[in-house]
């Protein structure tokens, strides 16, 4: 369990958007790939992460699994598995491994710094680990010592005040290229969790005349009326689009809905935007060949001096304290989890003593004295246990629990024990 967690991975670091479009893994495919893990290799404590920033798979076993893993992408995507190979990285660190994923959920390695939408990302993450079974004891404290972490990150600091994120970059992105608009008509295409935050993000600015689509009617119709704005079917889709002059895009798709021939349709008189924030992209590139449109893809999208920004970015070094102490925190329980079998097993090992002892001498006894000699030698036991497993604890702080293991399992023979309790 202990210092083997790992991660293979590909972020917007390294890797550009068309790579990580192909690479994306929705929740059919990530439960896929968890079976697939599951099956062939004998990882556990599986994690996928796989957001329009990265594609992530965090396990933890002493085997470096990268093979297997990118050949169950590879049979997923339908692609070569060395072309996918080239764009992923092991990281086999168990604590780098570790600090990664803190800094990932909390917001410190989003695009926008603080994206708050990260943490329902990894909450749904493990939700999707959990119904396949890929999540153990140490998947489950890590990830519930991260949510805790996230909790102190919104109280103890600024990090998380304002609103800024990919969604709110995208708004300032609208305030820019449309400065020149008297009020500017803007279409939301489609209202999953980032076409919903852009909706609340436009509450209260100065984009009132602002329609919403989306193929569940209900959802998009119940958004807007929540934000005032129009609705229009997703029907009328093209009519709206050709009204429109910024167009925002979250349509979740393996192709692009919004095509060059479909642009091409339209009387551009003078600009029309699309800001794609969808990945897989939903807006072709293509599109800018069609005179007046412009593309923005979520790479386009880069962090805005605001003010919420750089609160978020002056609490980032207590954000770290805040980390360091979880991490440190979680690290002393794994290490204690090396020793919670050798416990166990000492414990058995002193009750089946205790017990032996008492059916020798307390046959006479009666029911009175049985329950008082039992009481006693019950609390004469937890007391023998105490200092063995304080001394215990103090060495995996230390990191020396082997030894002193070693040195209880000679003494009370407790192997030999375990064997003679399981028969």
């Amino acid at each position: 369990m202990h210092n083997n967690f790992k991660i293979l991975g590909l972020s917007f670091r390294n890797t550009p958007i068309e790579t990580r479009e192909k690479l994306a893994l929705d929740e059919e495919n990530a439960k896929k790939l968890l079976k697939f893990i599951g099956d062939f290799t004998e990882a556990n404590d599986v994690l996928i992460l796989s957001t329009c920033n990265r594609t992530e798979i965090y396990y933890n076993h002493e085997n470096d699994y990268s093979k297997e893993i990118l050949q169950g992408i590879a049979l997923l995507k339908k692609m070569d598995v060395d072309t996918i190979s080239q764009h992923f990285e092991l990281f086999d660190k168990h604590n780098e491994a570790i600090f990664h994923l803190f800094e990932v959920s909390m917001g410190l390695r989003a695009q926008v710094v603080g994206d708050l939408q990260i943490s329902n990302q990894v909450k749904r993450a493990y939700q999707w680990s959990a119904d396949e079974n890929m999540a153990g004891p140490f998947l489950h404290r890590l990830m519930h010592t991260i949510f805790y972490t996230n909790k102190r990150v919104v109280q103890e600091t600024s990090f998380r005040d304002g609103a800024a994120s990919v969604s709110y970059a995208a708004k300032d992105l609208i305030e820019d290229i449309t400065a020149e608009f008297q009020e500017p008509k803007i279409l939301v295409l489609g209202v999953g969790e980032i076409g919903q935050d852009v909706c609340r993000n436009f509450v209260g600015s100065r984009f009132s005349d602002v329609t919403i689509t989306n193929r569940t009617e209900s959802k998009g119709r119940m958004l807007a009326a929540e934000c005032n704005f129009k609705f229009v079917p997703f029907d009328d889709v093209e009519h709206a689009i050709a009204n429109a002059d910024v167009v925002i895009s979250s349509i979740a798709k393996e192709k692009a809905f919004i095509t060059k021939e479909l642009v091409s349709k339209l009387d551009i008189l003078s600009f029309k935007f699309f800001i794609d924030l969808s990945v897989p992209r939903s807006v072709e590139m293509s599109v800018e060949e069609v005179p007046g449109a412009l593309v923005y893809n979520i790479d386009d999208i880069q962090s805005k001096a605001s003010e919420a920004l750089d609160k978020r970015m002056s609490a980032i070094p207590a954000v770290k304290v805040i980390i360091e102490e979880a991490v440190a925190e979680f690290n002393d329980w794994s290490k204690e989890m090396i020793v919670s079998p050798t416990i166990k097993k000492l414990k058995n090992a002193l009750e089946e003593i205790r017990k032996e002892e008492l059916s020798r001498y307390v046959k006479d006894a009666s029911s009175k004295e049985s329950k008082i000699i039992d009481k006693v030698t019950k609390s004469m036991m937890q007391k023998v246990m105490k200092l063995p497993v304080l001394q215990l604890k103090a060495a995996c702080k230390r990191g020396e629990a082997e030894t002193l293991i070693d040195i209880l399992n000679d003494l009370f023979d407790l192997e030999k024990q375990s064997e003679k309790l399981s028969k």
